[in-house]
């Protein structure tokens, strides 16, 4: 402060010997108006005053050069002076005087205001920039935090998440859009159980609870909240940060909880068949509170309808109240509440989960029925099943079964058992050859004891069928009934034989069914063709004389005219009729037979769709029965007309051809 240069330090270059041939020179930041150096001992002294709060620090350049060449001895150095700070500022109110208004009847503690003062001083050396706040007037009806500034705001413990729980409010001499606010809790203290909005109307910081607080676990919190221009014209960014902080300080208020347990789950184990009334466990809860109350417990009688535990409601033990059986349930869940005595409506809940341990009570078993089989060409030490065992019980880590015969099936078994030493054995022969003849089932006492303590073991009977097989050990049959089928037919064999039986009486049922169709056909066939047939007889009469042996009247042919029939399997373009016989002798007997026929064939739907007819007429004479031969026929074959044949369709195309042929014949021999 005095005119007297003050001392800073001293710049040296190594390559100074002291004998003055090099020169220091100062350059940067003050360099000759506030610092000077002295060239030869690299001396620097202020030559002014300094004020740090205009500026703190100078950087500076400094060199080491030869006095005679000019030239450096050294690259340049660069350093920095920083200006010490003292307390030559007081602390100023920035944003007073200060206006608040409080609700009447607001609890003691409540938040009211904040205010803050600044001081330019170094707040990072000393004491200088500390503030302290004190109240000079108001008193005793407000106070104020001498180091912050800051109101408490005091929050009972159990406000509920969500809820406002303060408000903080920032000015800003601005109007409109400009002085809108934005508040944001600053991380640190409570960042993350504290959370602060703007009221758009107000433009207040309201704090808002995100989690719940609880008085026994903290009982204040101290954190900062950051107020900011919503709105920024950048081109005012140099003028300032335009935002400020204020610190909060909230205290939790201590509130009548309920007891809280030691655990949040307990879980308890205990042996089956434990005796009634032996204590399994025991659970705690406490009054956390300032004035902590006794605790009383019992079960959610709703979690444990059966009644298998009881609890102290004093102590909290929990005991058995009837005999467990893992079988039959190997867990249990229930829910045991306490509740103060000093206020029982405040009651907690916990869950207890009990295991029940298993007790070997159950001896092991053969764990499937098996279906056991020997060959009667078996040779002894073949196996012919392998077991394995069960047990009820919950099997340990590591359970071993072993596996015997019985000490009285041991005497000259047909079977032994041998054990694999890995909870499975093997049924092993003993026998050259089994016969089924002899005796066909074998019954086989094994017994089968577990590792567990007691050791319990039982006795299984395994049932070995003796059965046929082939050379290779195929089982072919376990029946009894396959005893006496002949030696060395196979069940193949015997389903193939029936196969065939069975073919061949199908094979004889067709062949008969048909001749039976055939013989049926050919009797409707005969009884319906009523064309020309030769009757054959064998008996041999009497002679002409003999009348009464044989009535030969049947076989006159009665006088038939012929009457012009239209085909019904074809549509003729037009109908030649053939040229009619002369009419012969009427029989009334072959007329009526012939018109019964027709009317027979007429309404019968399986006869053929045309009509035929045959010409029945006496040829011949010389005999009562004329003559049936057609050599002397009323009329040659020449004279009919054939040709009426062309026109009866492609059907009778080769009929027409031959018949055409002779006629054609005939006409040329006449000529």
């Amino acid at each position: 402060m005095g005119s007297e240069p003050q001392y800073v330090g001293k710049l040296h270059s190594d390559l100074d010997k002291g004998e003055g041939t090099v020169k220091y020179t100062l350059s940067g930041d003050g360099a000759g108006t506030v610092f000077t150096i002295d060239e030869t001992t690299g001396d620097i002294h202020a030559i002014r005053s300094l004020d740090r709060e205009e500026k703190p620090f100078y950087t500076l350049r400094a060199q080491a050069v030869d006095i005679e060449t000019r030239k450096p001895l050294e690259p340049e150095s660069e350093f920095i002076i920083k200006v010490q700070d003292i307390n030559d500022n007081e602390p100023k109110f920035l944003d007073g005087p200060y206006i608040a208004s409080v609700p009447e009847m607001s609890p003691v503690g409540a938040y009211v205001l904040q205010v803050k003062a600044t001081d330019a001083d170094d707040p990072t050396y000393g004491n200088s920039a500390r503030v302290v706040y004190s109240i000079l007037q108001g008193q005793p009806y407000f106070s104020i935090d001498p180091k912050t500034g800051i109101f408490h705001l005091k929050v009972p413990e159990s406000s509920p998440i969500g809820s406002a729980i303060g408000r903080i409010r920032a000015v800003d001499p601005d109007f409109g859009q400009n002085a809108e606010i934005e508040y944001s809790v600053v991380p640190g203290d409570g960042g993350n159980l504290f959370d602060i909005v703007t009221d758009e109307n107000t433009q207040e910081g309201v704090l808002k609870l995100k989690k719940p607080l609880d008085f026994e676990t903290k009982k204040a919190y101290t954190f900062k909240v950051e107020a900011s221009n919503l709105h920024l014209d950048h081109r005012f960014h140099s003028a300032g940060p335009f935002k400020d902080t204020a610190t909060v300080k909230i205290s939790v208020l201590d509130v009548d909880e309920p007891p809280v347990f030691s655990k949040p789950l307990y879980t308890m184990e205990v042996y089956e068949d434990t005796p009634v009334g032996t204590i399994i466990g025991a659970v705690t809860a406490q009054d956390l509170d300032v004035g902590s109350s006794a605790v009383r417990y019992f079960i959610d009688w709703k979690s444990d309808g059966d009644s298998y535990f009881t609890i102290d409601a004093t102590e909290g033990t929990i005991a058995t109240s009837e005999l467990l059986d893992r079988e039959s349930t190997a867990q249990y869940n229930f829910s045991i509440i306490a509740s103060k005595v000093s206020n029982p409506l405040l009651t907690s809940r916990v869950n207890i989960l009990i295991n029940v341990l298993d007790v070997n009570e159950f001896p092991p078993e053969i764990s499937v029925p098996y279906e056991t089989a020997v060959c009667e060409n078996a040779k002894p030490g073949q196996i012919i099943q392998i077991v394995s065992a069960a047990d009820r019980d919950l099997s340990p880590a590591g359970q071993q079964f072993s596996f015997k015969l019985s000490p009285e099936a041991a005497i000259k078994p047909n079977f032994t058992v041998r054990d694999f030493r890995n909870n499975t054995a093997g049924i092993e022969t003993r026998r050259n050859g089994y016969s089924r003849r002899q005796q066909e089932l074998y019954f086989l006492p094994v017994v089968i004891e577990d590792s567990s303590y007691p050791v319990q073991s039982s006795t299984n009977t395994m049932t070995i069928r003796v059965c046929r097989c082939d050379s290779d050990g195929t089982i072919l049959s376990c029946n009894v009934e396959a005893i006496f089928l002949p030696v060395g037919l196979s069940t193949g064999a015997l389903i193939a034989i029936l196969l065939c039986i069975v073919i061949l009486l199908a094979i004889v049922v067709l062949y008969v069914a048909l001749r039976r169709q055939k013989k049926k056909d050919t009797l409707m066939t005969s009884k319906e063709d009523i064309r020309d047939n030769v009757i054959h007889y064998d008996d041999e009469g009497g002679g002409e004389e003999d009348t009464q042996a044989f009535d030969i009247g049947a076989l006159r042919n009665p006088k038939v005219i012929e009457d012009n029939k239209i085909r019904r399997d074809i549509k003729p373009d037009s109908l030649c009729l053939p040229r009619q016989r002369p009419p012969v002798e009427d029989n009334a007997d072959i007329r009526d037979f012939i018109n019964q026929r027709l009317q027979e064939n007429d309404v019968d739907p399986t006869a053929p769709p045309y009509d035929s007819l045959a010409t029945y007429a006496y040829e011949g004479d010389g005999s009562v029965a004329d003559s049936l031969s057609s050599i002397e026929s009323l009329t040659m074959e020449a004279d009919q007309d054939y040709t009426y044949l062309t026109d009866w369709g492609p059907h009778f195309k080769v009929l027409a051809d031959m018949f055409g042929e002779e006629e054609s014949y005939n006409t040329d021999k006449v000529t």
